[in-house]
């Protein structure tokens, strides 16, 4: 028997980043795009190599360009990472796991390092997908935090809870990641929103702006840990947002939340160094009259529309640029 597990894209709409600082987010699932795990019963636990574990290019070229998009590992360390992270669970929690291996293929759809959780999507989906086969049951508030220390502990990925919460909780979901709730609890606060009340949303990703996974905080953390009072505060401001704009959400307020996700960005860029090819994506989609904020560490941008025909005009001028348009299905 095949078992076959799922994770998706996500956007963060509120308080990103401030989910690694003890913050506030508001984040949804894109269905749009998504990582598959297939596992089945084998002799050898074997993962299948897939094209962007290859060590095998065209030409020095080629070897440049898959570098400079997805680093120099590809997603076979994330799931050597998820493996040993759930054995040692099931060992500390006195789990006895059947006796048998596996064999286990992933693909992806999600686009590659700009901002939309692909990464953490193969790991969920992976996670998802040795549950089910070895019959183990996690509780649902712990999965993301073993899903985030596959990264952070195993490979020193720079990373915050919000990308797993959503893609373990799916649809949109509020998070309060309060400290002392966390060192209580080993988990924050989540609790789902209707996505019926959210506004008519857009998506846009560029997908030359490839970036390794984690390096894009690496000042903002080390500032942070040296008691920066600007970053400290600007993050709290961020954090704030989320509270403000769950209100707005269960208000149908889409005016506000459109002022609330423009401020989010707005913010961040006092503390973080935004690249041209992000600001022109952000400068474009809102003199079309959109909002537009970052929908992680950067790449694609997410904001909502009024109707149809800022719609339009968002698609034309974004392609102009070089950027794809979609509306993200949550549900």
């Amino acid at each position: 028997m095949i078992i076959e597990s799922r994770a998706y894209a996500r956007a963060g709409l509120l308080g990103n980043p401030s989910d690694g600082y003890f913050g506030k987010t508001i984040s949804i699932i894109i269905r749009n795009f998504g990582a598959i795990v297939s596992i089945y019963e084998s002799p050898d636990l074997v993962i299948e190599e897939q094209a962007i574990d290859s060590n095998r290019f065209r030409n020095i070229y080629h070897l440049v360009d898959t570098v400079n998009l997805t680093g120099y590992y590809g997603g076979a360390r994330l799931i050597k990472a998820t493996i040993k992270k759930f054995c040692e669970y099931c060992e500390d929690n006195k789990i006895k796991l059947s006796n048998k291996n596996f064999t286990l293929q992933y693909q992806s759809s999600i686009p590659r390092q700009v901002g939309l959780a692909g990464s953490s999507a193969i790991i969920t989906a992976t996670m998802k997908g040795l549950m089910k086969f070895y019959n183990v049951k996690i509780p649902l508030p712990i999965l993301p935090s073993l899903i985030l220390s596959a990264e952070v502990d195993e490979l020193g990925i720079n990373a915050g809870l919000q990308d797993r919460v959503i893609q373990v909780y799916e649809g949109c979901v509020y998070m309060d990641f309060n400290k002392s709730y966390m060192e209580e609890h080993k988990h924050g606060k989540y609790e789902h929103l209707n996505p019926g009340h959210l506004p008519k949303l857009y998506l846009v990703y560029k997908t030359q702006l490839g970036k390794v996974s984690g390096k894009i905080f690496n000042t903002v953390k080390q500032r942070y840990e040296n008691g920066d009072e600007s970053v400290h505060k600007t993050l709290s401001d961020i954090a704030a947002l989320a509270d403000k704009g769950k209100d707005a959400i269960i208000r149908r307020d889409y005016d506000e939340l459109n002022e609330l996700m423009n401020t989010n960005f707005d913010l961040r860029c006092k503390i973080m160094n935004i690249s041209e090819s992000n600001l022109e994506m952000v400068k474009t989609a809102r003199e079309c009259g959109a909002s537009a904020k970052f929908s992680g560490s950067g790449g694609a941008i997410i904001g909502s529309y009024k109707n149809d025909e800022m719609l339009r005009k968002l698609v034309i001028s974004l392609k102009k640029i070089n950027a794809r348009v979609i509306k993200p299905f949550i549900i």
